[in-house]
């Protein structure tokens, strides 16, 4: 019995995204800061002279496009590679053929190794001796940041390459592309688009191409042509098809800390705006809750102190009310917290404080404790060495405060808490200078 063998071209049934994957540097949208005129990258790239290289990105971005641009131009093997489904037996059966190549054939061997954070430093360490002897140039792409989940050893080889969230005016230009493609993109369809719809994709898709494409396929795709066969795009279905604004954040990752930072930083800056918002980015986003209350309470010791002690007091309550009603309620004492924090006078005066008394304990030699401050009350032995002797008790002087030193003689001119002008430390402030005056 006889069978026909049909052969079909499945890039039709490939996403958009991988059917508009830029072929060229020419095709390619964004990142000008790596790839302008004259950069060094566009030139090695251009010339076949690459050197080992780490892309830096996010999602989208366009890490893994440069990587398959550099295989249609270089002369050398190009071998892709996985780090979710590869191993330590993939890559040395790499290098082993790559050894073969250079040997015989006098050709080198590009590896690129998608995720390359996912290994682990076994795997990583297993490519050290191939990059270090020139049997392999070693391309990886990562969207963590490469100086925290990849060996110093391996970066020391590699040029970082950091890409940047794609602009919004890259994305409307990479739609555009798409709509107008009729090999590979949506050119077969008959498409009407003005400003509005392309703006609206390319806020809501957060700079990744990748999901700016794919939604735009699936608006297009699914949409119902007019009588006249005409789609035209709007605002509404660009909304309909993506729901919300993706949130880029990793609880693992990089983007963690950067959104921690500035979380932090706006609190200290007293910007209730910049600190409401990077907290409902948290909570959006499935941030653990409690971390987020405890970073509230250091600021609010750290960076408010004395000039709101307050502020402390409202951040632990918030944090107890976390821990009794749980999300969604919790959001509410939270924000109250983050908001009496960043509205509240600032003043690092307590934390500059111990800071300085613990640097003095750790370089200067810091005395004993005075005799007259040490404890006198457990042996008649102890009253005989003058322990307690001397000490005035301040309640029975006026004004509950009488002249006396504190400090051990090798610190006794030491001043370590200088409290600021600002909020209640004011009137702090006011009181130390009084008693200073009235010493003399």
């Amino acid at each position: 019995m006889e069978h026909n063998l049909f052969v079909t071209d499945t890039t039709k049934y490939m996403p958009l995204a991988a059917r508009m994957r830029p072929r060229t540097l020419y095709e390619f949208i964004g990142q000008k800061e790596i790839l302008g005129e004259g950069s060094l990258l566009k030139k090695a790239i251009e010339e076949d002279k690459i050197g080992s290289l780490i892309f830096f990105g996010p999602p989208g971005s366009g890490k893994t496009t440069l990587a398959e641009i550099i295989a249609t131009v270089t002369k050398a093997v190009y071998v892709p590679m996985s780090a979710i489904s590869a191993g330590k037996a993939d890559i040395m059966k790499v290098v082993a053929q790559a050894e073969d190549d250079l040997r015989y054939y006098d050709r080198k061997t590009i590896l690129f190794i998608d995720e390359i954070h996912r290994f682990n430093k076994s795997q990583q360490d297993a490519l050290l001796p191939a990059v270090e002897r020139g049997i392999i140039t070693f391309i990886g792409a990562t969207t963590e940041n490469p100086y925290f989940e990849v060996n110093q050893a391996l970066l020391s080889r590699s040029r970082v390459y950091p890409l940047q969230p794609l602009t919004k005016e890259d994305i409307k230009d990479i739609l555009i592309a798409a709509l107008e493609d009729q090999g590979r993109g949506l050119g077969g369809f008959s498409v009407e688009y003005g400003e509005e719809p392309l703006n609206a994709l390319a806020e809501l898709c957060n700079g990744d191409a990748r999901v700016a494409l794919n939604t735009l396929e699936t608006v297009v795709t699914l949409a119902v042509p007019e009588e006249d066969g005409t789609i035209r795009l709007t605002t509404a279905m660009i909304e309909e098809a993506l729901q919300k604004k993706q949130v880029r954040y990793d609880k693992n990752g990089d983007n963690h800390y950067d959104v921690v930072s500035a979380f932090i930083k706006s609190m200290r800056g007293s910007d209730p705006d910049a600190a409401i918002h990077y907290l409902a980015r948290m909570i959006a986003a499935g941030e653990d809750m409690e971390f987020v209350a405890r970073r509230i309470m250091i600021c609010a010791a750290e960076d408010v102190g004395l000039a709101d002690a307050n502020a402390l007091t409202v951040a632990v309550s918030a944090f107890r009310a976390l821990r009794a009603l749980g999300l969604p309620e919790a959001r509410i004492p939270l924000a109250e917290a983050v908001l009496y924090v960043a509205c509240a006078p600032k003043s690092n005066a307590a934390v500059v404080a111990i800071d300085s008394a613990l640097q003095d304990i750790q370089t200067k030699d810091i005395g004993t404790v005075p005799p007259h401050l040490r404890d006198a009350h457990h042996s008649a032995v102890k009253e005989g060495l003058g322990y307690g002797v001397g000490y005035k008790y301040p309640h029975v002087f006026p004004g509950g405060h009488v002249e006396q030193q504190y400090l051990p003689d090798a610190l006794k001119d030491a001043v370590y808490y200088r409290p600021t002008g600002y909020g209640a430390e004011k009137d702090v402030k006011e009181q130390l200078a009084k008693l200073k005056k009235d010493k003399k």
